[in-house]
């Protein structure tokens, strides 16, 4: 019978010692990010409810046991990249029980790691970006000139949603040409914004300042109607109010507009170091998955021009 990850059972004390214990090395001696704590968390908890429903104590586990929790969360239809993400916690529990002398050896160590990158991410060909750019009208919306900015410098920067939030009034050096990101991690990044987009921001701040004329001060670049600071979810929402204005298929989202910025740099030339660097990539061989979208846009346009195609 099959582990229900998704209804977890009431933990030992003991593990959830363990737990509590592992999340708070995150933080103090990691440095991890709160969501990423918190993902790490919730993948945490349905390995160890999975373990407990058959009966293994956490310092007892076995390689076995750990592929069958891989299988159980492929069972429940999980994306490959959450499996991955989930693999990784466990990785990062085992080695701390090492360190914490709970185990005498790893048991992920021979684990290996789902394919993350079976699936390619979905981009918009530069003409679709434009088109969804464009799509705020100050004629039918309000914040128009804010909300192309936002997706300008999505576009312009390859800067994640929760980045472009994050964003403050100094962040952005108009003659200079970058902005200062904040990303995972609090890992601080200098990255170029293309003119247009700067135009494009310099066009949103008269509004930003009648947004702000009776709110509480804030540094934040991006504000609300009442002169909040707009949240990662708040720039999800913009991009998807748009891509439904202009009719544009398909999942689109922030992280689209990311995609497409390093898709397009590699096919105009860009080296691979240059664009993990830009897009704050921990590893190069996350943002190798762009050189394969853009090999598989070549093959495409190839089987549709070529005469033997």
């Amino acid at each position: 019978m099959d582990a229900k990850i998704d209804n977890p059972t009431p933990l030992p004390p003991a593990m959830l010692l363990h737990l509590r214990g592992f999340l708070d090395y995150l933080q103090a001696e990691c440095g991890l990010a709160r969501n990423t704590r918190l993902a790490y968390r919730r993948d945490l908890m349905k390995y160890l409810n999975f373990l407990h429903q058959q009966g293994t104590d956490i310092a007892n586990v076995t390689p076995s046991q750990i592929t069958e929790f891989m299988r159980s969360l492929k069972k429940a239809k999980m994306a490959v990249s959450s499996i991955a993400r989930a693999l990784a916690a466990v990785r990062m529990l085992c080695r701390y029980l090492v360190m914490q002398r709970v185990v005498a050896r790893d048991p992920s160590e021979v684990i290996e790691s789902p394919r993350k990158w079976n699936r390619l991410p979905t981009i918009l060909g530069s003409e679709a970006v434009q088109e969804l750019i464009d799509t705020p009208d100050e004629a039918e919306f309000r914040f128009a000139r804010r909300d192309h900015a936002i997706m300008s410098m999505l576009y312009a920067s390859g800067a994640r949603a929760a980045e472009v939030a994050g964003l403050e009034i100094t962040s952005i050096d108009f003659t200079v040409g970058v902005a200062r990101v904040l990303g995972k991690g609090s890992k601080e990044r200098i990255v170029p914004v293309a003119k247009q987009a700067l135009e494009d921001i310099q066009d949103y701040l008269p509004l930003r300042e009648s947004l702000l004329a009776n709110a509480q001060p804030t540094r934040a670049l991006f504000v609300s109607r009442s002169g909040k600071p707009l949240a990662r979810e708040d720039i999800f929402r913009v991009v998807r109010k748009y891509v439904q204005r202009a009719g544009i298929k398909g999942s689109v989202s922030p992280h689209t507009l990311r995609h497409s910025f390093a898709t397009e740099l590699l096919a105009h030339g860009a080296d691979l170091r240059s664009v993990q660097e830009m897009l704050g990539h921990a590893d190069i061989a996350t943002t190798q998955i762009y050189t394969h979208v853009d090999a598989n846009r070549l093959r495409a346009l190839h089987r549709k021009f070529h005469p033997r195609g």
